[in-house]
C-alpha cells in the first residue's frame, strides 16, 4: 500500500474513533453535570445560595468531570468507532488493502494518545483551578464565617476567634469522616478587637464530634509580657461545624501532582499519614497509560466480535469493559494499601497485564 492511502487509511480509522470518541464523551459529561447541578439545587436558601450559584458551581467542575470522565468516555468510544467500521466491512477491506491489525490499532490509539496528553495538561492546570473556585464559591455562598484563598489557605471565623489552616483535607465517607486541618494558626481577639493569643497548632481533627489539637504552642499576649504554653494535645470547645470547612477542602484526588508533592512532603516531615495523597499522587502519574491501556483493550473485538453485532451490543461490551477494569483497578490498589505494598507497582501491574494479553492477541492474529 502506498503512502498516499496509507495516510487516508490513518485519517480514516482516527476521524471515525474521534467522532465517536467527542459524542460518548460529551454525553457522559453532560449527563454528569446535569447530577451534580440538581443535586446542588437542594442548597438553595442556604445562606446566600442560589440557582445561579449552583450553576456557576457545576460549571466550575467540568474540566475535572472532562479529566476523570475520559478514559472510560475513549474505551466506549474506541469500540463504538472500530464496531461502526467492523460492521460496514470497512475493516475488512483495510485489512485486505494490506493493513496490519497492528497498523489500524496503531492509528486510534494516536488519536486517543493526543486527547490524554491535553488532558493531561488540564488536569494539572484547569482542573484544580475549577474545583478550587467551585468549593470557595459554595463555601462564600453559603456561611460567610469561611472563605477560602490560593496563597493563604482556609480562613475561619467563630465569635472571636479567627481560625487559618494552610491544608486540609477530608477522610472517609459519611458517618466515618473526619475533618483534618494542618498547620493551623488560632487568633483569639477580646470583645474591644484587641489581639488576646495565637496559638499554632501542628494539625486539627474533627472526629466523633469534637475537635482535637494536636502539638500546640499557644502565646497568650498580656500588658506586659507573653506567655507561651506547649501542650501536646488537648479538646477545641468549638462550634465551629466540620461540614462548612469540608465545603473549601479539596479532596486529594482533585488536586495537581504539584500539590500533591508538597503535601507529601508536609505529612513526611511530621509523620502523619499520606495514604490519600500518595494513592492520588501515584494515580496521576499511571492516568496516560490507564487511558492507553482501556482503548487498547477494546481493539482485539473489532476485529471479530464487533463485526456482527449492532450498536447495543457493542455499547454493552463497552461498559462491561470499563467497569472490569475499574474494579480490578480499584482492588489492585487498596490491597496495595492494606499490606503495605508500594504503589508504584499496584498501579502498574492491571495496564501491563491487559496490555501484554492484548499485544499477544494481536501478534498471533496478525
Amino acid at each position: 500500500m502506498s503512502r498516499a492511502l496509507l495516510r487516508q487509511a490513518d485519517r480514516l480509522v482516527a476521524v471515525q474513533v474521534l467522532s465517536t470518541i467527542l459524542l460518548v464523551w460529551a454525553v457522559l459529561l453532560g449527563f454528569d453535570v446535569l447530577v451534580a447541578f440538581l443535586s446542588d439545587l437542594k442548597r438553595i436558601g442556604e445562606g446566600s445560595f442560589t440557582g445561579y450559584t449552583a450553576l456557576l458551581k457545576s460549571l466550575y467542575t467540568v474540566p475535572r468531570r472532562m479529566y476523570e470522565l475520559f478514559p472510560h468516555s475513549a474505551m466506549i468510544g474506541c469500540v463504538l468507532g472500530l464496531g461502526a467500521l467492523a460492521a460496514t466491512s470497512e475493516l475488512t477491506a483495510l485489512r485486505a488493502a494490506g493493513l496490519s491489525k497492528l497498523r489500524i490499532c496503531g492509528s486510534a490509539i494516536l488519536c486517543v494518545g493526543t486527547l490524554t496528553a491535553l488532558m493531561v495538561v488540564s488536569g494539572e492546570t484547569l482542573g484544580p483551578w475549577g474545583e478550587l473556585r467551585s468549593h470557595a464559591l459554595s463555601a462564600s455562598a453559603r456561611s460567610k464565617d469561611v472563605a477560602m484563598a490560593s496563597w493563604s489557605g482556609l480562613w475561619a471565623r467563630e465569635g472571636d476567634t479567627y481560625l487559618n489552616a494552610r491544608r486540609g483535607r477530608v477522610e472517609g465517607e459519611a458517618a466515618q469522616s473526619k475533618v483534618i486541618l494542618d498547620d493551623v494558626q488560632l487568633y483569639e481577639f477580646d470583645p474591644q478587637g484587641r489581639l488576646r493569643s495565637i496559638a499554632k497548632v501542628t494539625q486539627a481533627v474533627h472526629q466523633d464530634e469534637r475537635w482535637t489539637l494536636h502539638q500546640v504552642r499557644r502565646s497568650t499576649i498580656g500588658r506586659r509580657e507573653v506567655q507561651t504554653d506547649v501542650i501536646e494535645s488537648e479538646i477545641w470547645d468549638s462550634q465551629l461545624k466540620p461540614e462548612l470547612l469540608s465545603l473549601s477542602l479539596q479532596r486529594p484526588r482533585y488536586l495537581s501532582t504539584r500539590t500533591l508533592s508538597e503535601s507529601l512532603d508536609y505529612l513526611e516531615r511530621n509523620s502523619l499519614d499520606p495514604g490519600p495523597f500518595l494513592a492520588a499522587y501515584w494515580s496521576r502519574w499511571f492516568y496516560p497509560l490507564n487511558a492507553l491501556v482501556l482503548c487498547l483493550a477494546a481493539m482485539p473485538f473489532a476485529f471479530g466480535t464487533l463485526r456482527s453485532g449492532g450498536f447495543g451490543k457493542r455499547l454493552f461490551l463497552g461498559l462491561v469493559f470499563g467497569l472490569t477494569y475499574f474494579l480490578l483497578q480499584r482492588l489492585t490498589i487498596d490491597l496495595a494499601q492494606l499490606y503495605r505494598v508500594d504503589l508504584r507497582m499496584a498501579n502498574l501491574l492491571p495496564p501491563s497485564v491487559v496490555a501484554m494479553a492484548v499485544w499477544l492477541h494481536l501478534r498471533r492474529a496478525v
